[in-house]
């Protein structure tokens, strides 16, 4: 069956197109990738390192494994339902209207938490290399400059999201030829296959172990689900461009952290003491070409977790926030959308306001870092199990779906190795992850005591759950 254009979708649901669909499936790749950050590990190599006892490649196919299964099924449920809200949308109309609520509830603890911690990291990295700018001076800085780019409509985000990612792959690359020269010149260890298997510190715990760490990286390609209201191609379009950015970024993670590691002059060192500092990488670097190159890898790092990743961060943000107050799940004010951006505003607004005051708060602490990131991984990957959930219920229970490795086999595989992650995460994250929910639990019930009790079409109707197609599970849908 040919493709059926995204934008039959949403009128069938009640709402009006309001988002301006211009976004094509290249446009979509480059966001995810640009939201995956291709030059992520550089700075989390060296935690990524200690935690897989060197094995830093293996940590990264482990983490593209699991990471696949999600994607596989969040292609499924962005065709069934081809609208923004991402994990809000899929599970609230895949299962019901209050898991919804929470699911949204839950990924908010990531989206709106990662552009802080992506300002975070990135005025620690240029204060670093400008010290007599202080770090809440870049974090001021980052913020307006990416609120500003995204008030200027998704178009402009999207072209600045090209140059940005053209400039990163440039960087990558020529840290990767001038690694492999540099191994081939005798220095580091040179070649061999222990960053992918090592047999003196190799165990399936320490392997997984590293994933929770390594996931990180991944989180972004998600994202994408966000823009499904401005998505101008088919709905495959959505579900096509997190695999390919998945499969691309995981290419690069593991090319790049396999040099980095045979460049580790001391490997036994950095997996006893551990990477505090978080040079492990720019130290490689170092090793491989000397200062010029370290520098330029930690100021493609600012520019990139500061400025690219942290702007379509704050856009996904921002259309999560905009797909809840049209439901009334939220304040109306952030369902506003700009009369001519055709930008969801008030929602943009925001979500620069939260990402600049945590972003300044947790300047001040030391372990600022540290603790945004356990909480954006445990609000994300707890999402993404629901996630799987919702597959299961939409296609196999509801609609009958015969397709069995798609609508049973996959999700389930995702969902065992994301509660493997989820239940040896950081215990404090664990902790705190969970308060979140109950306060979203507290908030829910508040919504139907006031009598705002979540409803969405899809649920009061089954027959329609399978969207404009129809009850049965379309061809193009499978």
């Amino acid at each position: 069956m040919a493709d059926t254009p995204a934008p039959q979708g949403i009128e069938s649901y009640g709402y009006q197109q309001e988002l301006r669909r211009s976004l094509t499936f290249t446009d979509l790749l480059v966001y995810g990738l640009v939201f995956m950050v291709p030059i992520a590990p550089f700075g989390i190599f060296g935690g990524v390192f200690q935690g897989s006892g060197g094995m830093v490649a293996l940590a990264y196919v482990l983490g593209m494994v699991a990471m696949m299964f999600t994607a596989l099924s969040y292609a499924q449920m962005s065709r069934a339902f081809p609208m923004a809200g991402s994990v809000y949308t899929y599970a609230g109309r895949g299962i019901g209207a209050p898991v919804g609520f929470l699911s949204g509830w839950m990924i908010l603890l990531d989206y709106v938490l990662v552009p802080g911690l992506l300002y975070l990291i990135a005025g620690v990295a240029m204060n670093s290399l400008v010290s007599s700018v202080p770090v809440w001076l870049w974090v001021v800085g980052f913020v307006l400059l990416n609120t500003a780019v995204n008030y200027l409509g998704i178009e402009t985000t999207a072209r600045v999201n090209k140059a940005v990612l053209v400039g990163e792959l440039v960087v990558l690359a020529l840290f990767v030829v001038v690694g492999v020269v540099a191994l081939a010149n005798g220095k580091g260890r040179g070649f061999d296959f222990t960053p992918l298997y090592d047999g003196h510190t190799f165990s399936w715990s320490l392997a997984f172990g590293s994933v929770s760490i390594a996931v990180l990286s991944f989180l972004g390609f998600d994202g994408i689900s966000t823009l499904s209201e401005e998505n101008r191609d088919s709905t495959k379009a959505i579900g096509r461009s997190m695999v390919a950015a998945l499969l691309l970024a995981g290419t690069l993670f593991i090319v790049q952290t396999w040099v980095a590691s045979l460049l580790v002059t001391d490997p036994d060192a950095l997996i006893r003491d551990g990477d505090p500092g978080g040079t492990a990488f720019y130290d490689a670097a170092r090793t491989a070409a000397g200062g010029w190159l370290a520098t330029l890898t930690a100021a493609a790092t600012a520019v990139a977790w500061g400025f690219a990743n942290s702007l379509v961060a704050q856009a996904a943000t921002s259309r999560l926030l905009f797909a809840m107050a049209r439901d009334r799940q939220l304040p109306s004010f952030l369902a506003k959308v700009h009369p001519t951006r055709r930008v969801p505003v008030n929602a943009t607004l925001l979500t620069a306001g939260v990402s600049l005051v945590l972003g300044l708060y947790m300047t001040s602490r030391d372990d600022g870092i540290t603790l945004l990131s356990t909480l954006v991984n445990f609000g994300a990957l707890t999402t993404f199990l629901v996630l799987h959930v919702a597959v299961v219920v939409h296609y196999l229970v509801r609609n009958r779906s015969r397709d069995y490795w798609r609508h049973l086999i996959a999700p389930v595989i995702g969902f065992a190795v994301l509660a493997y992650v989820v239940v040896n995460a950081n215990i404090a994250a664990q902790r705190l992850g969970f308060v979140w929910l109950l306060v979203g639990a507290v908030v829910l019930t508040g919504l139907v005591v006031t009598g705002r009790t979540p409803r969405l079409s899809v649920v009061e109707n089954p027959a329609t759950a399978a969207g404009p197609a129809g009850p049965a599970v379309p061809e193009e849908q499978q």
